[in-house]
């Protein structure tokens, strides 16, 4: 195994020209290259410890080395996903507090990884901004390791743009790539069938959608990043910064125990449109409202905002962020191993013929 590498580590870009003959430099034009430089330098410890097996590149190139075999791959499939965090930067950005948004970036992809069935093997990271802060970008990008770490996945890649005229000052935009592998023939959704059971497995928090409307709400509600959280302790910026929950290695031992036909990463359009995304056609899917408990932070929202239900479901994880569809027979023993994965699993409901979701009880 080679080292984990950043690539890309000297290139910033900017619309002003170096012109040598009256002495303008890159960095009078507000790009500081040995800033970027710097970067790397401090952030390599972190992206170290996200090797796993098949790295296979040296610091320094224009791109970065994977070896399916060393894997251990033998027909292998590849899958990719890429995904922002979207506005809750936004929060991060106005209260500082940005050690967990690149986890939710890792998760945001990764977990869409796994619902294909896929281990998530590297992911590379661009970080854009008007002006590079060390302290800050750094803490952004040991948060984007940190995901990968948990997640099993190298972090083997990644750019670091500094464009000044582009961004605010302060602000700051993220984007990941992920790609993950599987054996062929292992895909998944695959063999979704009527009376399947549905497991949900419980979210953290948000996660990292509909923070347009959180936003929104947050306003209404007249409070500030600051105040005191309405359900919680600590902020409320703080709280409703909770990085998004990852997944993958407790879906990936599911997986692999057998039973799993097809998973959904409970993002964009909740239970209402995610669920659906992974059935056949022909069949739905019933929806128990009283098998988990709202949580707090989802309540306080929907009362703020006098949010009818259905709203609620189709914006919001509502307590749940990833929903298994599992063979009836295995059901029991793939909650019992999910639950010793550390998962707070939930039997919400079942596949029915049909299409949608249709919702008894209530939030």
């Amino acid at each position: 195994m080679g080292h984990v590498m950043f690539y890309g580590r000297a290139k910033r870009h900017t619309g002003a020209a170096m012109t040598g003959n009256n002495g303008i430099t890159y960095a009078d034009a507000g790009v500081d290259i040995d800033a970027g430089n710097a970067l790397v330098e401090r952030i390599k410890p972190a992206a170290k410890r996200t090797q796993r097996s098949g790295v296979m590149a040296g610091l320094g190139g224009f791109g970065a080395l994977f070896d399916l075999k060393a894997a251990g791959y033998v027909d292998p499939i590849l899958v990719a996903a890429t995904d922002g965090v979207g506005t809750k930067l936004r929060i991060a950005i106005d209260t500082g507090e940005v050690d967990g948004v690149g986890i939710d970036l890792v998760a945001m992809c990764v977990n869409d990884l796994v619902c294909q069935g896929a281990e998530p093997l590297f992911f590379l990271d661009y970080f854009a901004t008007g002006k590079l802060e060390m302290d800050t970008a750094a803490r952004i990008i040991e948060g984007i390791a940190k995901g990968c770490e948990l997640s099993g996945c190298a972090l083997i890649g990644g750019e670091t743009a500094e464009m000044p005229g582009m961004y605010p000052d302060g602000d700051f935009d993220l984007a990941g790539f992920s790609v993950g592998a599987m054996e062929r023939g292992a895909d998944l959704p695959a063999g979704v069938k009527e009376g399947d059971v549905l497991l949900g497995l419980g979210s953290n928090g948000v996660h990292s959608n509909g923070y347009s409307l959180v936003r929104k709400l947050v306003e209404v509600s007249g409070l500030g990043w600051d105040a005191d959280c309405p359900w919680g302790e600590g902020s409320l910026g703080a709280a409703l910064l909770t990085p998004t929950r990852l997944y993958v290695k407790q879906a990936l031992a599911a997986i692999r125990a057998g039973g799993v036909h097809a998973l959904a990463h409970i993002t964009g359009g909740g239970l209402s449109e995610n669920i659906p995304r992974v059935l056949p056609e022909g069949l739905g899917c019933e929806v128990d409202l009283n098998a988990w408990e709202l949580p707090a932070v989802f309540k306080w929202l929907g009362a703020t905002g006098n949010m009818a239900e259905a709203e609620m479901l189709k914006t919001f994880n509502s307590g749940v962020g990833m929903v298994l569809a599992v063979d009836a027979a295995e059901a029991d023993a793939l909650a019992e191993l999910l639950t010793a994965e550390g998962e707070a699993v939930y039997k919400m409901g079942r596949v029915v013929a049909g299409e949608g979701v249709s919702y008894t009880g209530s939030l």
